[in-house]
């Protein structure tokens, strides 16, 4: 699985995810200040499920129609856990987050097929 870490992703889970085998981009590193059209962009063209504590991804995705990532995780909760809330959700049997806006919430789990 590859992943595009949106520049508002920390950079402990970053660095995390890494350290336990997972292809990371980072846009801090190689595309900072990237608008949020660009990093779509870019993880359509390199296959890649975006990682972002940015909502407007939502509206970009299902209101412009602009093209969809192969996956998306939203983060609305605290960025010092968030790597750990990945790996606990990817070790959920079953789970796909290929196709899907993933939102991970706290106490909950949403997912909306990608157009």
């Amino acid at each position: 699985m590859r992943f595009l870490a949106n520049e508002n992703f920390p950079v402990m889970s970053v660095q995390r995810l890494r350290e336990v085998g997972y292809d990371v981009a980072y846009g801090s590193e190689d595309a900072p200040g990237a608008e949020d059209s660009q990093v779509l962009e870019r993880a359509v063209h390199e296959v890649r499920i975006i990682l972002t504590f940015d909502r407007d991804y939502g509206e970009l995705i299902y209101r412009m129609r602009m093209p969809a990532p192969i996956g998306l995780v939203y983060f609305p909760i605290t960025p010092e856990e968030s790597a750990q809330d990945l790996l606990r959700l990817l070790n959920i049997e079953g789970l796909a987050l290929e196709g899907y806006f993933t939102v991970l919430e706290r106490t909950q789990l949403r997912q909306r097929p990608l157009p």
